[in-house]
């Protein structure tokens, strides 16, 4: 909310962990690098639409991306902006500066809105993940759709949030019901 994002009711009294694994929670997330149907693929496996996919990839109109997971589409693929990719590889150089930091949305990188899908219609999606959602694909229409609507996008993406939170839920005596969302009761 205080990035300008959508706000959603969020569904009590639901079961969470008492443990949690990074390693179990990374596994599951689709790599930098995967294709729109590996996306889909993945996405699906956890129940979730394509709708859904391409709402909760507009996340990435926050945050930032080290060098290392973008080098290779601002290097070596053509679907991208040239004066785009020349901005990014003044930070990124190809051997080195892993750890160099560039905004996943360059237009408004600190304010959470339809931005990041007017940067993929013009090739400046940073990562090829991002890029494959606008590229003559299944998904095209949707990111336009985003690109145009701002409160379109808002309502999937709350949507999409609600969805993914209802993945694999807990029931019976597995897990808890925390008292604090953030903490495992005491």
């Amino acid at each position: 909310m205080q990035l300008g994002g959508p706000t959603w009711t969020v569904p009590l009294g639901r079961r969470d962990s008492t443990g949690a694994s990074a390693a179990l929670a990374i596994s599951d997330l689709p790599p930098f690098t995967a294709s729109l149907q590996e996306l889909v693929d993945a996405f699906a496996k956890k129940g979730l639409s394509v709708t859904d996919m391409v709402a909760l990839s507009g996340a990435h109109t926050i945050g930032q991306a080290q060098c290392s997971t973008f080098r290779g589409r601002i290097y070596n693929e053509t679907n991208i902006d040239s004066a785009f990719a020349t901005q990014r590889q003044a930070n990124c150089p190809r051997t080195s500066g892993d750890m160099n930091l560039a905004p996943l949305d360059t237009t408004t990188a600190n304010a959470f809105d339809n931005a990041y899908y007017t940067n993929l219609l013009s090739n400046k999606g940073l990562l090829h993940s991002d890029q494959v959602l606008f590229n003559n694909g299944s998904t095209d229409n949707t990111v336009r759709n985003f690109a145009s609507n701002a409160a379109a996008f808002s309502s999937a993406f709350a949507t999409a949030m609600v969805n993914m939170g209802n993945i694999a839920p807990k029931t019976g005596t597995n897990g808890q019901i925390r008292l604090s969302c953030s903490k495992v009761n005491s």
